[in-house]
């Protein structure tokens, strides 16, 4: 597949930043992390990956590290070892087969309301969180930003995302930033060099790892194989593939200072629905990522901190709705629609939900195959 640089590519850059963006500043806040490494680093790997699929395969954050890592103030090299242990453990599901397994294992209905799940989830965080932030004013903000996205999306002449960031630019130039602060921190900056110990990898690896790997085996392998065949139907990419890139991404990041990645169902989503269909949009994306952590790693908190957050909360809304619609495929067999819509609640809704539901969505799936479970006309 050839990479292209057009507007659907610059438009499906953005597409993804109402995920990524907020995990990223919240761990290098709460942990005190190296904005400039950071940056850097998740952007390499954006690079790195769309070069490899030639496709709008997305790198995020690891969500369940990430949430840890907010809510708990862990220290670096906690999350530098927790990067790393799960970068070995993918790596050694790989290279074993378990992970192709796992994906002949786990149907496609469970593998929906996987995506589902994560769908809901992200709703809630766009309506519930993003879109509150500012009151009365960011609830305008929003509802001008859907406006646009509505009357934009799907037009190649005039990329929805960008002009959403443009908007959001706007607001953050006219309301709160102050061009002075950018420019103190403006220079050169390598990422920081780390070496986790072992008792790191150990503590990481009970703490943020073991929490992390049900998430990353059902969305970032499983549904995002899933959403590879439902969107670009004549690439075939493996669980195996992803897993490998998955486990190289953070075997590499935790020594150069990065948050530890992953790929994700619902970054290809967001990067598609706003017109992204080639590496080219990841690698504008990743782009973005290097020059601030290159040039502006140190001033990041200023500039992010007066980006409006429910602008976000729209980008990330209809990376949402690209998921919850998936489900439409199912609707003529009843038995597998119902399956993956109770997979997706479980999912959205308790912790762990993600391999409890896949737990539930197996056995439903088998037990309504063998006559056992019988669903009304």
């Amino acid at each position: 597949m050839k990479i292209r640089f057009d507007r659907g590519e610059w438009s499906g850059a953005f597409g993804d930043l109402g995920t990524d963006l907020p995990l990223l500043v919240g761990m290098i806040l709460a942990a005190g992390l190296d904005a400039a490494s950071v940056l850097t680093v998740f952007g390499l790997m954006q690079i790195l990956t769309a070069l490899r699929y030639r496709m709008p395969m997305p790198v995020q954050p690891l969500k369940a590290m990430a949430a840890l890592v907010i809510a708990q103030k862990l220290p670096p090299g906690v999350l530098y070892g927790g990067g790393l242990a799960i970068g070995v453990v993918m790596l050694a599901l790989s290279v074993s087969g378990l992970i192709e397994w796992l994906n002949r294992l786990v149907p496609k209905p469970v593998v929906r309301g996987i995506q589902f799940g994560l769908g809901l989830q992200l709703a809630g965080i766009a309506l519930g969180e993003y879109v509150q932030r500012d009151g009365p004013q960011g609830w305008w903000l929003a509802a001008a930003g859907f406006a646009v996205a509505l009357l934009l999306i799907g037009r190649r002449r005039v990329p929805a995302a960008v002009v959403l960031v443009i908007l959001g630019a706007a607001y953050a130039l006219a309301f709160k930033l102050d061009g002075s602060k950018l420019l103190d921190h403006v220079g050169f900056h390598l990422p920081n060099w780390h070496r986790p110990t072992p008792a790191e990898i150990w503590t990481g690896f009970l703490v943020l790892a073991l929490p992390q790997i049900p998430l990353s085996l059902a969305n970032s392998v499983l549904a995002t194989r899933q959403i590879v065949e439902d969107l670009f139907p004549d690439r075939r990419v493996t669980a195996r593939q992803i897993g490998f890139t998955y486990s190289a991404m953070n075997l590499v990041n935790p020594f150069l200072g990065g948050v530890p990645t992953c790929h994700g169902s619902g970054g290809m989503a967001g990067h598609y629905a706003f017109g992204g269909r080639t590496g080219g949009s990841v690698i504008i994306y990743g782009a973005m990522y290097l020059v601030l952590g290159l040039f502006f790693g140190p001033g990041f908190e200023t500039v992010i901190g007066v980006f409006p957050m429910p602008i976000l909360g729209v980008l990330l809304l209809f990376e949402a709705l690209t998921l919850l619609a998936l489900v439409r495929d199912l609707g003529a067999n009843r038995a597998d629609f119902v399956t993956a819509v109770l997979v997706g609640l479980i999912a959205g809704s308790i912790p762990y939900g993600y391999i409890v539901g896949m737990g539930v969505g197996l056995a439903c799936y088998h037990l309504i195959r063998r006559g056992l479970i019988r669903l009304g006309a």
